[in-house]
């Protein structure tokens, strides 16, 4: 069955437009030009763009220059939308002409047409309410789309925040759980003194939540919105009230911290701010990367591996090999880290691809932050739920390797000098014997003295385990 369309016109003349679709004709030009990747606008940015709009209905209404009904309905078609409604209506693809003037024309579009309807309208004529002069009444795409990156990433950032939270948290409770596992410390993946695996895993809290700390200062410039500036930052069209306005109405709608920026130009020039955001946010994925890593080291194994600790089972491992578990949960992590990585280098690139008064790359920009947020905030729920809190310490297996390390000859450097516990680590190495049995055997030190300098709890925290002895410390 064909469906049946409507014809719309815009400058470069008449298009047949789908008679269900709520959007219009530049949507549809959007749609033939770019057929790219199948990819569209990810639900933050539509709901930030959005609420542009309203914003901008409430404010004009609170002016007077546009007429209260009209600014009803485009906001009750913006409430349908921030409701989930109509959400199948953004189909611009993300890889679109600069600036974001396809999706601005398709939110304009949508929100006309249906505010038409809701005032007993027919789709596709535009009267009373019209895409541009009233949607769109005294902004540019090149005002509107930098105000909903900021906008949609200030109020993503809670999500994320708290994500990781739950996160750190979870690490620290480990740490707390784990605070008597002594395990062996590895430095180049070579041996090194004893740490306990408590420890290891409180410094895994207290990097996230650096990271956190400093994508949250990253994300205080976002909240300057430059909204008002128009088409070129002087905001030519715009009343003198109309920023401050908007911004108020926006804060109240969202319930973020957002401020009048004081340089709207600069604003529109500059994506350094969105790019400084989406640098935190690789430096976050960087640290994460990192510890899960980590993870799948301590529980590589069962038997010829660390196998420090074990990871929640979540599926099984292998297609061919029977009973084989990996760590699957922390392999997706490195995943969506590696992707934030590569993203950033998007936005990088973009970012200094700007010319004059404007960067016309935004559309990308916008893509890859907000989905770098959206997968770090999965990740680190996913993270949290179905593997850090199910781990597992394996505290024998620590103990065993913790004994037969080759580094707690370093312990006994203060007492018997650097040049003969290096031959002690060799020879250990070489008779596979035990550091602590080859003291013993050699008599290194008075026995009552031995159990001291190897205390292996001493040697996780400051200080020289048993004390120094005779003039070696002091030479």
């Amino acid at each position: 069955m064909t469906e049946t369309t409507r014809l719309e016109k815009d400058p470069l003349g008449d298009l047949a437009v789908p008679g269900s679709a709520l959007y219009g004709v530049q949507t549809l030009r959007a749609v033939q030009n770019f057929p790219i990747s199948g990819l569209k606008p990810l639900p933050a940015f539509v709901d930030a763009t959005v609420r542009i709009k309203r914003a901008a209905a409430i404010t004009h209404k609170q002016t007077g220059r546009l007429d209260a009904g009209l600014a009803d309905a485009i906001v009750a078609a913006a409430d349908e939308i921030l409701g989930g409604q109509h959400r199948d209506q953004f189909v611009v693809d993300v890889f679109q002409a600069g600036a974001g003037t396809s999706h601005n024309m398709n939110t304009n579009e949508v929100l006309a047409n249906r505010a038409n309807e809701i005032l007993g309208k027919p789709r596709g004529e535009y009267r009373p309410v019209h895409p541009n002069d009233h949607v769109n009444m005294a902004q540019s795409t090149n005002d509107v789309i930098p105000t909903a990156i900021r906008l949609a990433c200030v109020t993503e950032l809670p999500k994320l925040v708290s994500a990781f939270d739950k996160l750190a948290s979870a690490f620290e409770n480990k740490g707390r759980e784990f605070d008597d596992v002594m395990k062996a410390g590895r430095t180049h993946l070579q041996d090194a003194m004893p740490i306990r695996l408590g420890q290891e895993f409180k410094a895994y809290a207290g990097s996230l939540r650096r990271c956190v700390r400093r994508v949250e200062q990253a994300a205080d410039y976002l909240r300057d919105l430059g909204i008002g500036g128009s088409a070129v930052g002087t905001g030519v069209n715009v009343e003198p009230d109309y920023p401050a306005l908007m911004v108020a109405s926006l804060r109240e709608m969202t319930g973020v911290e957002l401020r009048e920026g004081e340089d709207r130009i600069q604003l529109m020039q500059s994506m350094g701010d969105a790019a400084a955001f989406s640098s935190q946010l690789k430096v976050l994925a960087l640290d994460l990367s990192k510890v899960a890593s980590d993870l799948r080291l301590l529980a590589s194994g069962p038997r010829t591996g660390l196998d420090e600790v074990r990871l929640p089972a979540v599926q099984p491992g292998s297609s061919i090999m029977p009973g084989k578990v990996n760590p699957s949960i922390p392999e997706m992590v490195n995943q969506v880290c590696f992707q934030v990585i590569g993203n950033d280098a998007c936005v990088a690139i973009s970012a200094e691809h700007g010319q004059l008064e404007l960067n016309v790359m935004m559309p990308v920009i916008a893509y890859n932050v907000l989905l770098s947020m959206q997968i770090l905030t999965n990740a680190a729920e996913t993270f949290t739920e179905r593997c850090v809190r199910g781990i597992e310490a394996n505290a024998a297996q620590c103990a065993y390797w913790v004994e037969r390390s080759a580094a707690l000859a370093t312990a006994l450097a203060p007492q018997i000098g650097y040049a003969r516990a290096a031959d002690l680590s060799k020879q250990s190495v070489k008779e596979n014997v035990l550091i602590r049995e080859l003291v013993k055997r050699e008599q290194v030190l008075p026995e009552a003295e031995i159990d001291k300098v190897l205390d292996l709890r001493k040697m996780t925290e400051i200080g020289v385990p048993g004390g120094t002895h005779g003039g070696v410390a002091g030479g």
